[in-house]
């Protein structure tokens, strides 16, 4: 009997073991070896779905309406009396090595923002709309073959591993006062079932994007060494589960799940497509997040010039409102 009970204990404690790693595991970025401050990030997303949602803003600090590069300035800070949660930058140009980037903020600035960003203890995503590496034309010119050229054994690989060891410099450069490796959230190849960028819906296979995905965020992580990056899947706006699904590189490449929505019709007529799209894509995203177990963001919303001033509360607020997402960025 006594035998029986210590049997029982042992077992017990070995399940508890065991569910604790399985939690554990499956409570952590994809990167097994994120640094402890990405750990801390990933955990706090996740922890702060239940608190609400964080609103972002891109370029918050490098400029707004009528000014630019004003130390400490931030239209959202103007407005609300406060800095936004989450801030996005962009990395287009910097695989050319420009100054700038195609929004015209220098590099040397945006390095200063997202140090202070970090000390402030905001959330940082940055994207890249880098040009195209068969064509030498911008992110817009959607050549056939370009995905393909830059895989393992295509004519531009080289050239895309040069880039990828920029966007690496760059992202190691981004230290905290005590050294520590700043968590970005990066998301490449956003909108990916669009049509307009080279890595675009008919621009290359499923497979391609995922080849690409892979090679990207392995060459980032194993070959660069880089741990302190969270990744985003990050699509246009679509139908269904599938739809949202058909390049989704796997469970073990991506932490954050995401889609772009914008309004492009004014008036009653505009504001109620956009409530009903984005509650329905907001709806599945969560769906899907959920069985992953991924964080769910709206990673870019926006309404051209905002013509109409209760927008924020009266269309953007009743569409995000009912749903668990970590954040939603307002672009530019």
């Amino acid at each position: 009997m006594v035998r029986s009970k210590i049997l029982i204990t042992l077992v017990f404690l070995a399940l508890t073991a065991l569910l604790s790693n399985v939690y554990s595991q499956s409570n952590l970025p994809f990167d097994k070896k994120a640094t402890k401050q990405t750990v801390n990030l990933y955990h706090n997303l996740k922890k702060l779905l239940n608190k609400g949602i964080m609103f972002g803003h891109q370029d918050d600090l490098a400029y707004g309406v009528g000014w630019k590069y004003v130390p400490g300035k931030s239209d959202v800070k103007e407005v609300t009396g406060d800095y936004p949660a989450v801030y996005g930058f962009e990395l287009g140009r910097l695989e050319l090595d420009h100054a700038v980037n195609l929004d015209s903020v220098p590099f040397d600035k945006m390095r200063e923002y997202i140090r202070k960003v970090y000390d402030r203890g905001g959330v940082i995503t940055l994207s890249w709309h880098l040009n195209n590496p068969l064509t030498g034309k911008t992110a817009w010119d959607p050549a056939p073959g370009t995905v393909a050229s830059i895989l393992p054994e295509g004519e531009k690989n080289e050239l895309y591993k040069s880039w990828l060891d920029k966007v690496a410099s760059f992202i190691l450069s981004l230290k905290g006062k005590n050294g520590e490796y700043i968590p970005v959230i990066f998301r490449p190849f956003h909108e990916l079932n669009g049509n307009w960028f080279w890595w675009g819906k008919d621009h290359c296979t499923p497979d391609e994007f995922k080849q690409l995905w892979h090679f990207t965020v392995s060459y980032l992580r194993d070959t660069k060494n880089i741990h302190q990056l969270l990744y985003a899947y990050n699509t246009d706006k679509f139908s269904s589960k599938e739809d949202y699904l058909l390049k989704y590189p796997g469970d073990e490449w991506t932490d954050v799940l995401g889609f772009d929505i914008y309004q492009r019709k004014d008036g009653d007529e505009g504001n109620e497509a956009f409530i009903k799209e984005a509650d329905h894509m907001l709806t599945m995203l969560e769906e899907i997040a959920l069985e992953k177990n991924k964080i769910p963001a709206l990673t870019e919303f926006g309404y051209g010039q905002v013509p109409d001033s209760t927008w924020w509360t009266n269309v953007l607020y009743k569409a995000l409102d009912h749903h668990k997402i970590s954040y939603a960025l307002a672009w530019r």
